[in-house]
């Protein structure tokens, strides 16, 4: 139920400054990190990180893939076109604060004539109606969509950021398989030799013929390792051209590269700052204000609305005395809820308890935030004390495969000694590779969970577009 109340103007413009002066319009209030304290990270270094932090790699093929996939990407395109509906939603909610104006044209001929000569009648109209925004209800669904569009932006950041990973991860795979593929080969070689050695004694009557059997075993499953290189390889290198937004068909000269060592470790920064740069953690805010103000507005919406309206029409039997006369006139609306079935306080609780889910999903993503950076920090430090070790046990198993060798074609130990030996100094020169790659994948989420927003090109090309709008 609605109360309707038509004034006089002058009267609608003294009850207007009386209720503006009156100062009640619901206000946004402060939103705080539902956490106490921020404690600093435990592990830190000296290396500023790099807006782009992949460029800290100092790998120019690498550079060159992700500002292509950053241009070319489908997934990071839909990203972008989401952006920018938020923010042609943010525009539409503006034009609610402007006035709203019509103009309209009718033409008819009426049948019989008795009141126009010619049967003619031709009429010209504006019509113009503004709600005037007493409660600040406009204003607070507007600002909502402004947040709303801002955490859009922040999904478009984080989309970059993860396709950006995505393709480090995924070439730095790529390098890994490779090297496995090249090690499996010279294994499979190296096998192969020694089962022509050991044929070439067993024909001298030096060794038994189980030897050889073993040592064919150990070549096939060699041989088999490298089947599955190969199909990593090439599975690796579909899943890169997707990512660039080409066919999985498409071929990629894969040069000759060693897994590098991860640059110094950057620096963590203090935990505020992260808040302040991290996109999803921008997200979260910029959500939590947004619920914010559609609490503002819900509250508002049960306040009295008033509307003004203004129309200016002309009509004549003809075009020529169109414009002689004209009608104008000046109206105001004020609509006073009174019973709406408790509908309007239901919204009003139902926005504070989304507000308050947006406060502690903000605090959530805040600790998450953090975790993953610690976690990155932890594993990195610990898998290099990995790969510290896999060296020790490498170097010790090629050693005692050696002493082994030795023994065996002097006749002082069984080959399965041998056999066992070999395989596990193979294996290790496989485990070293892939615990190179994991660390470089630790450093990878570390870069991950410290960056910031960067700019790409979709966005330079729309500043630029922007400023040649304005010159």
């Amino acid at each position: 139920m609605r109360l309707h109340i038509l004034i006089p103007v002058k009267l609608l413009l003294a009850s207007l400054l009386l209720i503006l002066s009156a100062g009640c319009s619901p206000k946004t209030s402060q939103t705080h990190l539902p956490i106490d304290s921020l404690q600093s990270f435990s592990h830190f270094g000296q290396q500023k990180i790099q807006e782009k932090w992949w460029t800290s790699f100092e790998n120019a093929k690498l550079n060159s893939l992700v500002d292509s996939a950053l241009t070319s990407n489908f997934e990071l395109e839909s990203v972008w076109q989401q952006l920018q509906a938020a923010r042609a939603v943010a525009d539409r909610e503006s034009s609610f604060l402007l006035p709203d104006i019509e103009a309209t044209v009718q033409s008819a001929i009426n049948r019989p004539q008795p009141d126009f000569v010619g049967g003619e009648n031709i009429r010209f109209g504006l019509n113009a109606a503004y709600e005037v925004d007493l409660w600040g209800r406009i204003r607070s669904r507007v600002e909502a969509e402004r947040y709303r569009a801002r955490a859009s932006y922040a999904d478009y950041q984080s989309a970059a950021i993860t396709l950006s990973a995505e393709i480090v991860l995924t070439w730095y795979q790529l390098i890994a398989a490779q090297n496995q593929l090249q090690l499996v080969n010279e294994q499979v070689e190296t096998n192969e030799k020694i089962v022509k050695l050991i044929r070439a004694r067993f024909g001298s009557g030096l060794i038994r013929g189980v030897d050889i059997l073993r040592q064919q075993q150990l070549l096939e499953a060699t041989r088999e390792q490298k089947v599955v290189a190969e199909s990593q390889f090439e599975v690796l290198k579909h899943q890169l051209a997707v990512l660039l937004g080409r066919q999985p068909q498409s071929d990629f000269d894969i040069l000759n590269y060693d897994l590098p060592e991860p640059p110094p470790l950057p620096q963590t920064g203090v935990p505020m700052e992260l808040v302040r740069r991290r996109p999803d953690v921008q997200r979260a805010y910029n959500l939590l204000k947004a619920a914010d103000n559609d609490l503002a507005s819900a509250i508002s919406s049960q306040y009295p609305r008033l509307s003004l309206t203004a129309t200016a029409s002309m009509r004549a039997n003809n075009a020529d005395d169109l414009f002689q006369n004209w009608a104008r006139s000046l109206a105001g609306n004020l609509v006073a809820p009174l019973f709406y079935g408790g509908r309007l306080s239901a919204e009003v609780d139902r926005s504070e308890a989304v507000k308050n889910q947006r406060l502690y999903e903000y605090g959530q993503t805040v600790l998450v935030a953090f975790r993953e950076v610690e976690d990155a920090l932890i594993r990195e430090v610990k898998q290099k004390e990995r790969i510290e070790v896999l060296k020790e046990q490498h170097d010790l198993a090629e050693k005692t495969y050696e002493q082994l060798q030795t023994e065996y074609f002097n006749g002082l130990s069984n080959y399965l000694d041998v056999l066992t030996a070999m395989d596990q100094e193979q294996q290790l020169r496989r485990d070293l590779i892939a615990a190179k790659y994991t660390l470089l994948e630790f450093r990878i989420a570390l870069y991950r969970a410290l960056a910031g927003g960067f700019e790409t090109e979709r966005e330079s090309g729309e500043a630029t577009n922007a400023e040649n709008e304005n010159e």
